[in-house]
C-alpha cells in the first residue's frame, strides 16, 4: 500500500509524542474562562470565519514563511474573523506552539490549535499554550481513540473541532456526539480539494443542533454561498488570507449573511 502524506505526518507525530513525554510536564494550569466557539458560531447571523495562520503545507510548499503571527492575528480579528486557527506542526507546516502563544496573547476571539493530535499530552500542551479549541481528525484515529481524546479535551473545558472528509468519518463524529464538525474539502491522502464534499455530506446528515464548518477551497463569495446553502455555519480559510495583501476585502466577501 502506498504511503500517504497523512501516514508520514502521523509517523512523525509518534516521534514528537515520545519526546514530549520526556520533556513536557503540564503544570496545574490556572482556570481561565475559555471562549466558546460553539456558542459564538451558533448565535451568529453572519457566516463564521476561522482565519488560519499557515506558513506552509505539504501540498503547496511555502505559503508565507515570514508571517508575523501577532500582526496577522490582529488583522484577522480587526477585519471580522470569528476564530483564529494556528498551524502548530513544524516538520510539514513550519508552524510552532510559540506561534499559538503569540496569537493567544494578541486577540480575544477563540484560538484553535490545529495539529495532528493522537495523544492526550498534545492536548495538555495546547491547553498550556492558551488554546480554546483543538482539532481532532477522524482519518487519523479509530473510533474508540477518537472518543477518548474527545472526552479528555472536553474535561479540560476545550472545544473540539472534529474533522471528517467522508461518510464513515461523519458517522464516527456523530458516534462521539461531536457538537462542532469540520468537513475538510481537501482529501488528506490525495490533497485534492472539492467543495462538493461539504454539499454531499450535509445533504445526507442534517443535525440542526450541531455546528458544521466547511474547510478549505474558498476564494470567492460564491464558494461561501455554496456551503451556506448546504448548511454550513462556518468556514475555515487559510491560504487565500495568508497570500492576500488586502485581508479586509477578502473577509468582506466571506462574511455573508446566514
Amino acid at each position: 500500500m502506498e504511503t500517504t502524506i497523512l501516514d508520514k505526518i502521523l509517523a512523525e507525530k509518534e516521534k514528537e509524542i515520545s519526546m514530549l513525554k520526556q520533556t513536557f510536564h503540564p503544570a496545574a494550569a490556572a482556570k481561565s474562562p475559555k471562549t466558546s466557539l460553539y456558542d459564538r458560531f451558533y448565535h451568529s447571523e453572519k457566516m463564521n470565519v476561522i482565519a488560519e495562520i499557515k506558513r506552509a503545507s505539504p501540498s503547496k510548499g511555502e505559503i508565507n514563511f515570514t508571517v508575523d503571527p501577532t500582526l496577522q492575528a490582529k488583522r484577522y480579528e480587526e477585519y471580522g474573523a470569528d476564530a483564529i486557527s494556528v498551524l502548530t506542526d513544524t516538520p510539514f507546516f513550519k508552524g510552532s506552539m510559540a506561534d499559538l502563544q503569540l496569537v493567544r496573547q494578541a486577540v480575544d476571539v477563540p484560538v484553535l490549535c490545529k495539529d495532528f493530535i493522537i495523544d492526550e499530552i498534545q492536548i495538555d500542551r495546547a491547553l498550556a499554550a492558551g488554546a480554546d479549541v483543538i482539532l481532532l481528525i477522524a482519518a487519523a484515529l479509530c473510533t474508540d481513540r477518537l472518543g477518548t481524546l474527545y472526552s479528555y479535551a472536553k474535561e479540560k473545558e476545550l472545544d473540539v473541532l472534529l474533522e471528517v472528509h467522508n461518510e464513515p468519518e461523519m458517522e464516527m463524529a456523530l458516534s462521539v456526539d461531536a457538537d462542532v464538525i469540520g468537513i475538510n474539502n481537501r482529501d488528506l491522502k490525495s490533497f485534492v480539494v472539492d467543495l462538493g464534499v461539504t454539499e454531499r455530506l450535509l445533504n445526507k446528515y442534517d443535525h440542526p443542533g450541531k455546528i458544521f464548518i466547511s474547510e478549505s477551497g474558498f476564494q470567492t463569495a460564491s464558494d461561501v454561498e455554496r456551503v451556506k446553502q448546504a448548511g454550513a455555519r462556518g468556514i475555515l480559510v487559510g491560504e487565500a488570507l495568508m497570500k492576500s495583501e488586502n485581508i479586509s476585502r477578502i473577509m468582506m466577501g466571506l462574511k455573508i449573511s446566514l
